[in-house]
């Protein structure tokens, strides 16, 4: 095995590490509140949810649509981009590897998924603007962001012709 697909599949594995956190731990805090005269401030809203727990909240409340597009691109697609990517890496001689190689990059292209969520999250804390709307970004938006990265640095570092 190359230096670059060592470096490759060790960036493959890292982000797997890093993924589980991001989609297990809160990713974010939203607090909605007003202050009334002679009341005071009074929280009319405050969730803190992480992307499991956004699913299972989507899927509870009907939402199954919107549930099923976020278990696919954040959960589902990830896994096997992965996966696909180890059984590369890791049968040399297989022959249908270059065509699994070419399955992964069909498939990272849905990546910007990701990316698209994480952007969403930015626009959310955008709400801060707002004296009655606070938004927090918690560690699993963190670990979410840097499987995103690790995950794209691994796969432009894989060389299939080794």
């Amino acid at each position: 095995m190359s230096i670059r697909n060592a470096l490759s599949l060790a960036l493959i594995l890292a982000s797997l590490v890093c993924l589980y956190p991001g989609l297990t731990m809160d990713m974010f805090s939203i607090y909605v509140g007003a202050t009334l005269p002679l009341l005071g401030e009074i929280a009319l809203y405050e969730e803190t949810q992480s992307i499991v727990q956004t699913i299972r909240s989507l899927f509870e409340h009907q939402n199954y649509f919107v549930a099923f597009l976020i278990l696919l691109f954040s959960i589902l697609v990830p896994l096997i981009k992965a996966l696909l990517l180890l059984v590369v890496l890791l049968f040399r001689r297989w022959a249908w590897r270059q065509k699994v190689y070419q399955f992964v990059a069909l498939i990272g292209k849905w990546s910007m998924a990701d990316v698209f969520v994480v952007a969403v999250l930015m626009a959310l804390l955008a709400t801060n603007s707002n004296d009655s709307i606070d938004a927090v970004l918690h560690q699993g938006f963190y670990y979410f962001t840097a499987y995103c990265l690790i995950s794209i640095l691994g796969i432009q570092l894989l060389d299939i012709e080794d």
